[in-house]
């Protein structure tokens, strides 16, 4: 792989068969930003990050590794990851690099997706910030043909078999993301159903009817409470800046518990609400923001009855 400058946020992919084609393709990106004197951080699984750090030897110690498992269990808390990176060095002048693998075979249908929009929104999210790098590695083994198809849409730049060039199918980050809003199959066994409207109680009954529900149906204590503030949160949002009323449902799918909460109201988020910390003058987006740093997945559809947004707590 030959040395890369780059002037701008530079995404690209890393199409792989294997460890040894992935080491091929990390382990020389890493070297040249060692050498270059760049910040470095890999977020990968951590089978990955053990083999990197045999195969770096001691320069292991000069990048910085996290588990994607931990860091993006919930797909939506990456993103708010690499921006602490760039912030911490890009914003003060430095080079900086990084390698993200956040779709690996062990991933829900409804996480790929989220990861999907998540790839997207790095084109938005860093578009007219300072000049650094990022890897995203699709092992082609082992992942499903279209979401490597997906990958070369997300990422400008594609390298496979040590050929880095353009990809064509890159959608560039003013496209519209209707294509990944996929409506949301119905729930396939029972459900627990609750309508709402303004009222003194409607928050207080809201509250206990979601830990009533999810304690029967089993999550543990700690999940309860994560859930019932997650959908507090969610529910004010409906009340203060929609219909006034609406219906939440618990069931359990997958594994997982399920919470959605369903209203009327036609709600067009920016693309990066509840992905970027909200800072102390935005109105509105801190409900979002709060119910993914609580929840383990968070799905958000606008549809033409209103919105819904499902927490998933596993």
């Amino acid at each position: 792989m030959n040395a890369v400058q780059v002037d701008r946020f530079c995404h690209e992919a890393l199409l792989y068969a294997g460890q040894e084609e992935f080491l091929k393709g990390v382990v020389p990106f890493l070297r040249q930003g060692l050498a270059a004197d760049e910040a470095i951080m890999v977020v990968a699984a951590s089978e990955s990050i053990a083999a990197l750090q045999e195969a770096l030897g001691e320069q292991a110690e000069q990048v910085h590794f996290a588990d994607m498992a931990d860091i993006g269990r919930n797909p939506a808390r990456i993103l708010p990851h690499w921006q602490n990176f760039v912030d911490e060095h890009v914003g003060v002048g430095r080079r900086a690099r990084g390698v993200g693998e956040p779709i690996w075979p062990g991933r829900t249908s409804d996480e790929v997706i989220e990861c999907q929009v998540h790839e997207r929104l790095l084109n938005v999210a860093f578009a007219r910030g300072g000049p650094w790098r990022l890897l995203c590695p699709y092992d082609v083994e082992s992942l499903a043909p279209e979401v490597v198809q997906e990958a070369r849409r997300s990422h400008p730049m594609v390298t496979t078999s040590g050929l880095r060039e353009t990809s064509p199918p890159f959608l560039p980050s003013q496209h519209s993301m209707a294509e990944l809003d996929r409506a949301l199959p119905e729930p396939t066994g029972p459900v627990a159903r609750l309508g709402y409207e303004h009222g003194l109680d409607t928050l207080a009954s809201v509250r206990k009817f979601v830990a009533d529900e999810a304690q029967r149906l089993g999550l543990a204590e700690e999940g309860v409470k994560c859930l019932v503030l997650a959908t507090n949160e969610l529910v004010t949002n409906s009340l203060r800046h929609g219909p006034g009323e609406g219906t939440v449902r618990l069931w359990r799918e997958d594994g997982a518990m399920v919470c959605e909460v369903r209203d009327r109201g036609h709600f067009s988020p920016a693309p990066l609400v509840g992905r970027q910390r909200p800072n102390i003058e935005q109105v509105g987006g801190r409900g979002l923001w709060l119910a993914n740093q609580l929840c383990d997945l968070v799905q958000i559809r606008a549809e033409e009855e209103g919105t819904v947004v499902r927490l998933h707590m596993l």
